[in-house]
């Protein structure tokens, strides 16, 4: 084995030990679940409204969205 080969290895090896000392820390983030409401009715136009009915379906918020105006819900899934 040549010399440069030596010198590639040794590199290598010392960033594969470096990598698993002070490798950068991974956070998996949430995923967030989507839904109309089931039982908000009409234009949506508060988003309070709309987030207190996504409340009741189980969902932790919601918001008036689109064209037509309609409540969305979204929760962590």
């Amino acid at each position: 084995m040549g010399l440069s080969a030596k010198v590639f290895v040794v590199l290598l090896l010392l960033l594969v030990a470096t990598e698993e000392q002070g490798g950068s820390v991974q956070v998996a983030l949430a995923r967030d679940c989507e839904s109309d409401s089931h039982k908000f009715h009409g234009a949506c136009f508060s988003d309070t409204n709309c987030a207190y009915v996504c409340q009741t379906e189980g969902f932790t918020a919601g918001k008036c969205v689109g064209v037509q105006r309609h409540c969305h819900c979204t929760k962590d899934c």
